[in-house]
């Protein structure tokens, strides 16, 4: 049997392939990419066939084989990227228990901090952190905005100092 003969042998089976194929994956897309891995690895071993057999039969062995050769990798491919996600850091930020003492003692020392700032800073401080312009808390306080802002600038000096500890977080960015 020459190979152009085999070829056109091939694709009378194509039909069939695909059915066979369906009857693996269940899914129309996997069944495409079964049947031309399979086509392929028919065109590719022409030479491994033995004429007088049966071609259908040799193209379903390569099928099933490639199959479970693909199904095996993609389970073991799989296997090692949940391994790896399970112990990544990334996910036992997710899976450890979330432990609120800590920022409990952050919250206890900045309002520790804030009550030591004098009223006249305090005050102005609040107001900015709560989303007030400089202009609006200068009215309302009834003080030009240059002293709204020093008063802010100070009172977040006396912060820094007093929460020094917290100064920086992980990545060294600065926090207050």
């Amino acid at each position: 049997m020459t190979k152009n003969e085999f070829n056109l042998q091939l694709n009378d089976h194509s039909v069939s392939l695909q059915s066979f194929a369906l009857n693996f994956t269940k899914d129309i897309e996997d069944a495409n990419d079964l049947v031309q891995d399979t086509m392929l690895k028919a065109v590719t071993y022409y030479s491994k066939f033995k004429e007088g057999t049966n071609l259908k039969g040799w193209l379903f062995t390569i099928m099933k084989n490639t199959f479970i050769n693909n199904y095996r990798r993609l389970v073991k491919t799989n296997s090692l990227i949940t391994q790896s996600d399970d112990i990544s850091s990334a996910n036992l930020h997710y899976s450890a228990a979330k432990n609120s003492s800590e920022s409990k003692f952050v919250i206890s020392d900045i309002n520790k901090a804030l009550a030591t700032l004098q009223p006249e800073y305090y005050v102005p401080f609040i107001k900015y952190f709560e989303g007030f312009k400089y202009h609006e808390i200068a009215d309302e306080l009834n003080i030009p905005i240059g002293t709204v802002k020093t008063r802010i600038h100070v009172a977040r000096q006396i912060l820094k100092k007093y929460l020094k500890t917290y100064s920086k977080d992980i990545l060294g960015a600065d926090i207050v």
